[in-house]
């Protein structure tokens, strides 16, 4: 079976770096869209070398790795790259104007992080997701949130969001033909939240809140430059180099597509960028219902997180005392849990129950307060934005989709 990937930025070219490892796939289509540099030569030294990971060859095989990438082929657009054949499209940047079907393409991972809508007309503008089936595909893989632009439509029913491991038999073969792989906040986030929610269950969770200390990503500037006419956020424009940034994440929205019992609790998502290529933390702060006698401890959060990691491959727990450069490239795992941080701390909130809208009470009658115990906790997770978290849940979304299409 061929894939297709559309774009070679971040994602599109560690996704290629994960699919020649792995060699499910017995062909790569890659869309490029345009020329780049002098030709072929220029593409494959950029597939080979990476500023944050290394080099391809030393990734695939080690420091004793040789060269990985032969049989150039400028006039054919091809190479292989660790055995597998590789060809690269460099005409059409519109979805529905790619040569899909003419490359016996029926799988395709959109990477450019341009076509976001599952709503969009593929006759519009610059194009659409829904551009990729009409091109050929038979199913179309997102490697960011779906994003609906006009206000009051629904999901489409052929579109899911899923979060490998988490709820991707959420996934119909039958129904299903654009899927949202969530974004790498979204796929941390979930693993933080989902061992706590099937311990303690939503009715227990009174509040939540997080903050994503995020590395830099593309869309930022290294240089400070002008912002474009109409532009609300300065910040933006501002250099990544130089700064810590405040900006926004749309994680607590996506979270409960894959989550959905999270929208019955109050919860609040925030980013931070830093200047850093990779190497993400979550901040997770939980608000518990809980008993003045027996309060939840962090030896049992550390304990929910420590039995948890033992039945899914996607959940690391770490004693030891992580920096961020320690997660990067390893390990593929959605989060890794820094347990030596865990805190917890269970005090009694004075609730006035003439605050409450279902108690009333009669004209001179005092309200009773009512005391109710509540545990914070804090916990915090990493995660490799790039490469080794996201590009590799992604990667294995990717596969358990084809296998479905086989």
């Amino acid at each position: 079976m061929k894939l297709g990937l559309n774009g070679l930025g971040r994602i599109g070219k560690l996704s290629l770096w994960h699919h020649v490892s792995r060699g499910f796939f017995s062909e790569i289509v890659v869309n490029l869209g345009r020329d780049v540099g002098s030709g072929l030569q220029d593409i494959a030294a950029s597939v080979e070398r990476d500023s944050t990971y290394g080099r391809l060859s030393v990734y695939l095989h080690g420091h004793r790795g040789g060269r990985v990438i032969e049989n150039l082929n400028e006039e054919a657009g091809t190479m292989t790259v660790n055995g597998v054949p590789v060809t690269f499209l460099r005409q059409a940047r519109n979805p529905k104007d790619i040569k899909w079907q003419e490359n016996g393409v029926r799988l395709v991972v959109d990477t450019t992080g341009v076509f976001k809508d599952p709503t969009a007309d593929p006759a519009e503008g610059r194009g659409a997701l829904r551009g990729h089936l009409q091109a050929g595909a038979e199913k179309v893989l997102l490697s960011a949130p779906f994003k609906i632009k006009a206000q009051g439509l629904d999901m489409p029913e052929d579109a899911v969001t899923a979060v490998m491991g988490i709820n991707d038999d959420d996934y119909d073969p039958a129904r299903h033909s654009i899927i949202s792989a969530a974004s790498c906040t979204t796929t941390c986030l979930s693993y933080m939240i989902k061992p706590l929610m099937d311990h303690f269950g939503a009715g227990r969770m009174l509040s939540a809140s997080m903050v994503t200390v995020h590395a830099a990503t593309g869309s930022q500037q290294v240089l400070d430059r002008l912002p474009a006419a109409g532009a609300s956020d300065l910040r933006k424009n501002r250099s990544i180099l130089n700064n810590i940034i405040l900006t926004t994440t749309g994680a607590a929205k996506a979270l409960s597509l894959v989550i959905p019992e999270m929208k019955s609790i109050g919860f609040i998502a925030e980013s931070v960028r830093i200047p850093t290529s990779t190497g993400s933390l979550i901040v997770l702060v939980l608000n518990l219902q809980d008993e003045l006698e027996n309060p939840v401890k962090r030896d049992l959060i550390n304990s929910i997180y420590r039995e948890y990691a033992q039945n899914t491959p996607y959940l690391q727990y770490s004693e030891s005392q992580n920096v961020s450069s320690d997660i990067i490239g390893y390990p593929a795992a959605a989060a890794v849990i820094e347990s030596t941080e865990t805190h917890t701390r269970t005090a009694s909130i004075s609730v006035n129950l003439e605050h409450v809208k279902s108690c009333n009470f009669t004209p001179g009658e005092v309200p009773p307060v009512l005391e109710v115990p509540v545990t914070q906790a804090v916990i915090y997770g990493w995660y490799d934005n790039e490469l080794g978290s996201y590009t590799n849940m992604l990667g294995d979304l990717t596969v358990s989709v084809a296998e479905r299409m086989l």
